[in-house]
């Protein structure tokens, strides 16, 4: 580690260790697991591990505390975004500290907030929490959400559930409940193939998947003006956005095949699968039979690529209450992007929000960063934590 020093934090080492390790989604965690669960057995801390369907990676979850007794859960994950093609000016796997800042790759999104949450695991201990701590550290958030969904689905054999959870997603560590819902899905177009001289009696499957690209871009337009709404979101409206294209094998041939990627980030109101029967229908009823007029096998396909729920935890609710007074924060906020907090909430039923060190904009970006700031104001968020399950009351 270079630079960061002068950083004054209780979990710096733990932060630099689990940077160290890359864990990049499309690869195992299991490396970086087997180290979070060897820390936590040198306490003392038994680990229960969830694996993937291949064994190549796993969640790991665990409790500080009474087994018998319903406690808080930090939740994050431990796999990151590739850094192929970017342009670091630091070393993505190596923890650099510099003008306040502490750079890496997951150090915004979100391995400092699970360094955070680990390095406290001896003070949790040493207050002999009444209310018990519990730890749930995950694999493939970036891509599936396939790694919490194990551990929110093997907790239904436990005898007793989390009453509550924090998600440690970059928020600025302020207190947010409630998230937009994603589902991502991918069309094929087939066409028909001709010369492009005799272009009329072909079907061009990249100009009807413009078709439909087109249409999909006029429903987003239409929430833009219409609505719904949510002014406490970012963008306050239902988004929709298409991300990759592919189609043709010639200049001089109409185009056989298209496929495009395209999404939808949706309000907790606002239902996923009517936005997605609407734009199959557009596909099948209007643009479908135009292509049949020239030639009977072609069409649209589609298939989910995936999905996550929307967040929309109660203002009012228990674990806003504690997240408020463990933040120091009257106010609560809503994002656009999306976290396995939703999964939690609705699969897991376990009332979740998210408060976490650094900001979204800085996820996923080269030279990717959080304040050293942030992380203090982490740990003294992790402080109270200490003194509320220990039933000491907040730290003034």
């Amino acid at each position: 580690m270079t630079g960061a020093r002068s950083a004054d934090l209780l979990s710096l080492d733990m932060i630099r260790r689990l940077i160290e390790m890359p864990t990049v989604s499309r690869d195992s965690n299991l490396a970086l697991i087997e180290h979070v669960r060897g820390y936590l057995q040198g306490l003392g801390i038994d680990s229960t591990l969830f694996f993937s369907d291949d064994r190549k990676k796993a969640s790991l979850y665990a409790t500080i505390g009474p087994l018998d007794t319903p406690g808080i859960m930090l939740a994050g994950h431990t796999d990151v975004v590739p850094v192929d093609g970017q342009e670091w000016t630091v070393d993505p796997w190596q923890l650099t500290g510099r003008d306040g800042k502490l750079f890496g790759r997951g150090v915004c999104d979100m391995k400092g907030f699970v360094a955070v949450a680990l390095a406290f695991a001896p003070v949790f201990q040493r207050r002999q929490p009444k209310i018990p701590i519990h730890y749930a550290f995950t694999f493939d958030e970036e891509v599936s959400r396939v790694g919490i969904t194990k551990i929110v689905d093997g907790l239904a054999d436990f005898p007793v559930h989390p009453a509550m959870c924090i998600v440690g997603e970059p928020s600025d560590m302020k207190v947010v409940v409630s998230h937009k819902g994603k589902k991502s899905l991918r069309c094929r177009v087939r066409g028909f193939e001709a010369h492009s001289s005799l272009a009329p009696q072909g079907v061009n499957a990249i100009e009807y998947a413009c078709a439909l690209i087109a249409h999909i871009n006029q429903r987003q337009q239409e929430f833009a003006l219409r609505g719904p709404r949510d002014e406490e979101f970012d963008v306050p409206y239902t988004t929709f956005n298409v991300g990759v294209m592919q189609g043709g094998t010639a200049l001089n041939i109409v185009a056989k095949d298209c496929v495009f990627q395209f999404e939808f980030r949706h309000l907790p109101q606002v239902d996923p699968e009517r936005l997605y029967a609407e734009v199959q229908a557009y596909a099948k009823e209007v643009l479908e039979p135009r292509m049949h007029a020239v030639h009977a096998d072609t069409g649209f396909t589609f298939e989910e690529m995936s999905a996550f729920p929307a967040l929309d935890t109660r203002p009012d609710a228990d674990v806003v209450r504690v997240a408020k007074a463990l933040a120091r924060q009257n106010e609560h906020g809503k994002v656009a992007f999306g976290t396995e907090a939703s999964v939690i909430s609705t699969r897991g039923r376990i009332p979740s929000i998210v408060c976490g060190p650094g900001h979204i904009d800085q996820a996923h970006k080269p030279d990717e960063f959080t304040t050293i700031e942030q992380f203090k104001l982490c740990e003294e968020f992790m402080h109270r934590l200490a003194d509320h399950v220990a039933g000491d009351g907040p730290r003034t």
